[in-house]
């Protein structure tokens, strides 16, 4: 664990110059614009224009005008109301929509990777946490976090704010920012599901402190050898975890909380359209084609369009498919080094999206949220003996960031 001073001005100030470059990569394809050929929807700085690309239209109509559903074919209902209607409320000061989408997807991202930064910061030694730090600044879509106005920021932040709380025991507020993620993004169900779990190992782990006296203040129930082959560390059993349901109180509960913000979501869908999970419906519509079934589950589209193209198509789905691949691989080290909560957070958020698409498309920025998975990368690379293996990747990395915002500026659909 790193004890120095966490510099929260230096990575706020990174992340300021990483939007300020990006804004410029992915500005200028629009600088030959023909004149005239703005969308007459667009008021704010020109320059901004470039970052609002397809699901962005789709906020901003609902920032605007509300939602609307119409059965079997694409409708608003499909996108969660947390970042629309934040955008809504900005919207009142700052006078425009789409500046007022764009500073909250941009201040969300600015929080997210500040907080990130100072979860890993308390969790590992400092060359894993700033490593880490890096894997998820240059993450190849994390250019979500740096202007596009989509709502993946805010999700993240939501995310990282309701564990952070938990981890202060503060479980009444940990559940209403889970609230805040449920109603944020269909994979937030997670959050709720990452901190229930983590409730029970944080009560577990309470009480084998509690049983063992202050020679084992600073150990867990069960030790388990660190991955990088240094320190012992410790988790949980799965027994320890349902023991620790007896010793749940009022004060826990609040974490149930978290649940809310779906809940509420499917309560509005039902009074207003009359189908509490129309947006589960919704994704199967023409366009869309996110039907649930074995064609879904078994990536039978991903297939064809990897034997028969596009393969530009082809190029921009394997990219997002070899992520996912990644993280799942990362899964039972992020279990080692972060416990039983993390590790059901992670792996709710990218099962979802995982098994939900016909196809990958999307599953890049779902990948974005799993935030535990990056530490779990971060600490990998920085305790690799390959001493090149950590340049060449965070290289990689920063170069396809680069080549994903250009495609994107160019409206391209990178994910």
């Amino acid at each position: 664990m790193t004890t120095d001073r966490y510099p929260w001005g230096r990575v706020l100030g990174a992340f300021a110059l990483m939007s300020v470059v990006l804004t410029a990569v992915v500005a200028w394809p629009s600088r030959s614009a023909a004149p005239g050929s703005r969308s007459a929807m667009l008021q704010g700085p020109t320059w901004l224009d470039a970052w609002f690309q397809y699901d962005a239209g789709w906020y901003y109509g609902i920032a605007e005008s509300g939602y609307f559903y119409n059965p079997g074919q694409q409708s608003s209902i499909a996108f969660f109301p947390v970042f629309p209607m934040g955008m809504r409320a900005l919207g009142w000061v700052t006078g425009d929509h789409q500046v007022a989408g764009t500073l909250l997807a941009v201040a969300a991202g600015a929080a997210s990777l500040a907080l990130f930064g100072r979860w890993a910061w308390s969790r590992l030694p400092r060359p894993a946490a700033l490593t880490a730090l890096l894997v998820l600044a240059l993450y190849p879509y994390a250019l979500f976090l740096y202007g596009a106005m989509y709502a993946d920021s805010v999700f993240l932040l939501c995310a990282l704010g309701a564990f952070m709380l938990l981890e202060r025991r503060w479980y009444w507020a940990a559940g209403l920012v889970g609230a805040l993620a449920t109603a944020g993004r269909p994979v937030g169900i997670a959050v709720a599901i990452g901190l229930v779990v983590r409730t029970l190992e944080l009560i577990a782990e309470d009480r084998a402190r509690a049983t063992t006296g202050a020679e084992a203040a600073d150990t867990d129930p069960t030790p388990d050898p660190d991955p990088a082959g240094g320190a012992t560390r410790a988790r949980a059993t799965w027994r320890q975890l349902v023991a620790a349901v007896r010793d749940v109180r009022w004060r826990h509960a609040g974490v149930l909380l978290s649940g809310a913000g779906i809940a509420a979501w499917c309560v509005y869908l039902w009074v207003t359209f009359h189908n509490p999970v129309a947006f589960v419906e919704v994704e199967s519509a023409p366009g869309w084609n996110q039907g649930v079934g074995p064609r879904t589950w078994f990536k039978i589209a991903f297939a064809g369009t990897m034997i028969k193209g596009p393969y530009d198509l082809a190029a921009l789905l394997a990219v997002q498919a070899i992520a996912c691949l990644c993280a799942v691989l990362l899964l039972r080290r992020t279990w080692r080094l972060f416990g039983w909560g993390y590790t059901a957070y992670a792996a709710v958020v990218l099962l979802i999206p995982i098994l939900g698409t016909k196809d990958f498309m999307g599953t890049g920025r779902y990948v974005l949220v799993a935030f535990p998975v990056f530490a779990a990368a971060g600490e990998l690379l920085a305790t690799t003996r390959r001493r090149w293996v950590r340049p060449v990747v965070l290289g990689v990395c920063a170069v396809l960031l680069l080549v994903m915002t250009t495609m994107y500026g160019r409206g391209v659909e990178v994910s």
